[in-house]
């Protein structure tokens, strides 16, 4: 009787039906392969509760959908298709949350076509190597206090194009004036500028000759960051 309903209505003679014994060992795997893989991408990672999850349910998804392909070119496709709806329709994430599902979706693969010691293999190995490289600080830039992000307010007067090329001789290796904007019912203009200073320790003295040359208005400089869109 358990044998008939879990039969597929379409089901034929050429049809390899899967166990019921099988599908729940691969999910039980999937399962555990995905909670190792959450546990390893929260170790010293800033996230949230639903990524997580995500990361921790994504194999066992993957797996059954795998299971249910079974050797079908025709559902590979269109499962395919989905998938590339499902990714069009999401927010996109940073270059570590993006390598971290393709590892739960591989894991998911790997363990639907009934490799399940490769696929523990599989996860063993990259949740090692992904928590080596985060405990190294892998890919860590060099000398971030050097590299600032500098907003100056300056009057609608005072001419911004080199008005301050001579601090930035001074106090800079590089700099690249990013923005500009009107403020204040444009009797003002903030300028955002991207710059490498030539000593971290000089950087209240370089913002006194700021404030020196915009008449004391508002100044900003903050640590200067890449934006989460970039791999």
């Amino acid at each position: 009787m358990l044998d008939n309903l879990l039969k597929g209505i379409f089901d034929s003679n050429f049809t390899t039906v899967i166990t019921l014994s099988d599908f729940l060992l691969c999910i039980g795997v999937s399962l555990v392969l995905g909670l190792l893989l959450a546990e390893s991408y929260m170790y010293k990672t800033r996230y949230t509760r639903s990524f997580v999850v995500t990361l921790a349910l994504l194999p066992a998804v993957v797996c059954v959908v795998i299971m249910m392909v079974n050797g079908n070119i025709g559902t590979g496709v269109a499962v395919a298709g989905a998938f590339g709806l499902v990714r069009f329709r999401s927010a996109p994430g940073t270059a570590k949350e993006i390598c971290a599902l393709f590892l739960a979706m591989g894991t998911g693969l790997i363990a639907g076509m009934g490799y399940l010691g490769f696929a523990f293999l599989f996860t063993v190995i990259l949740c090692a190597v992904f928590v080596l490289y985060n405990r190294l600080r892998f890919g860590t830039r060099k000398d971030t206090a050097i590299y600032k992000t500098l907003s100056v307010t300056i009057p609608e007067d005072l001419d911004y194009s080199d008005v301050f090329e001579d601090i930035f001789a001074a106090y800079t290796s590089e700099h690249e004036l990013e923005r500009v904007k009107t403020t204040n019912m444009g009797s003002l203009f903030r300028l955002t500028y991207q710059i490498t200073l030539r000593d971290p320790k000089k950087e209240k003295e370089m913002i006194d000759q700021f404030r020196c040359r915009n008449g004391n208005l508002e100044i900003t400089v903050s640590r200067q960051e890449t934006t989460a869109a970039e791999l």
